[in-house]
């Protein structure tokens, strides 16, 4: 069941019609069962009585038995979700959102069946999502939190079942050299985090990660930055991807250098400028069970940044243009790394011309390779 209450005309406002629909909808469904809920509105900042509809929808669903919800609420004033909400025996899968004022949380949660969870841009009360709402998960498996633009960004994300993980924070207003991160998630296997680079992060406990990507960036109110801490607490990982500004980041910011990745075998990186070039030759020392490479262009790299002995088996090259250029920057990059078995080279979009691609192609076949290395050039 969807329900869709946003008046273009009037923010924050859901109309009569609106009401007498959702009111008669459920009322026909009698006490049948409802599998799924989505409700989108706008809600009045003082309107008690929108309030009051909104938590009487909520709870006939939820005594309906409710597996799936989506809650897209948005409210400028604080809005309390129905008790009833917090203590579904049969919820799965729960989303709320998006820019909610959430008011404190009841004492007690229960969601013994909760195991997906998507907080879009959502203020609780301090330690809320952790202390009650998480807590109140036995069996929750993925959590995705995002924060734009908004105030009251949650600093520590802990839980002890949750395996997957998707943070996405762009809060400028929210940021400052206070700010600190924490992660406390033993069991977590997928970690996708995207924030400004702080400069502590107090806890990093994620002993049981696979797979990291990071998305970090520099903020101009946050200093003396340091990412050691978040950095050492992933280096456990088997595949970790880091965008551009990561590499950035890291390589400025890192300040007690990288640690060992003793597990990691795919990595996939991007570069801005040289600096990017000089991390990835120091990943790869000390990264000694790394065999697949990905990068995401050629950009920044001049050829004078040696890479170290590697075992690298598999290369893999995006965003390739076929310059003249970066054919010789390709060549000098090849040419540092002797134990390789497969070299794939996608060609950019602004490419894609037959012509050209059969002009790089044949470019590309004449570059010295190992003799049983395999090539190959996607478009």
């Amino acid at each position: 069941m969807r329900a869709h209450g946003i008046d273009k005309q009037t923010s924050y406002v859901f109309t009569e019609g609106f009401k007498n629909m959702i009111d008669r909808t459920l009322a026909l469904q009698c006490d049948y069962p409802i599998k799924k809920f989505s409700l989108k509105c706008h809600v009045g900042k003082d309107d008690e009585r929108q309030k009051a509809c909104v938590g009487r929808w909520i709870s006939n669903v939820v005594g309906r038995g409710v597996l799936e919800m989506d809650l897209r609420i948005k409210d400028r004033g604080i809005h309390f979700l129905p008790p009833l909400l917090f203590a579904s025996k049969t919820l799965v899968k729960l989303t709320i959102g998006t820019q909610l004022y959430l008011g404190k949380l009841p004492s007690y949660v229960s969601l013994p069946s909760l195991k997906f969870l998507f907080i879009d841009t959502v203020f609780f009360e301090y330690e809320d999502l952790c202390c009650v709402l998480l807590a109140g998960c036995p069996v929750l498996e993925e959590l995705s939190v995002h924060h734009i633009n908004f105030s009251a960004t949650p600093h520590t994300i802990s839980s002890p079942t949750v395996k997957r993980l998707s943070v996405y924070y762009d809060s400028p207003l929210d940021v400052d050299c206070a700010c600190y991160m924490s992660f406390d998630l033993p069991k977590l296997v997928y970690l996708e985090y995207s924030h400004c680079a702080l400069g502590e992060y107090l806890q990093v406990n994620l002993e049981s990660l696979v797979e990291a990507k990071l998305d970090l960036w520099l903020e101009r109110k946050v200093d003396r930055l340091d990412v050691t801490d978040l950095i050492t607490g992933i280096s456990n990982v088997q595949t970790l991807h880091l965008s551009p500004g990561s590499v950035d980041v890291i390589y400025l910011h890192c300040k007690h250098g990288l640690p060992v990745f003793n597990n990691l075998v795919n990595l996939s990186v991007g570069s801005k400028n040289k600096r990017g070039w000089k991390l990835l030759a120091y990943l790869l020392k000390q990264s000694t069970k790394l065999e697949t490479l990905i990068v995401k262009d050629l950009n920044g790299y001049t050829g004078d940044v040696s890479m170290p002995p590697n075992k690298v088996k598999v290369l893999h090259i995006l965003g390739y243009r076929g310059t003249a250029d970066e054919l010789k920057l390709l060549k000098s990059f090849l040419g540092e790394f002797k134990c390789l078995e497969l070299v794939q080279v996608d060609v950019a979009n602004a490419a894609e011309d037959d012509g050209i691609i059969l002009q790089i192609k044949r470019e590309l076949l004449g570059v010295s390779l190992p003799s049983k290395c395999q090539f190959k050039v996607n478009s």
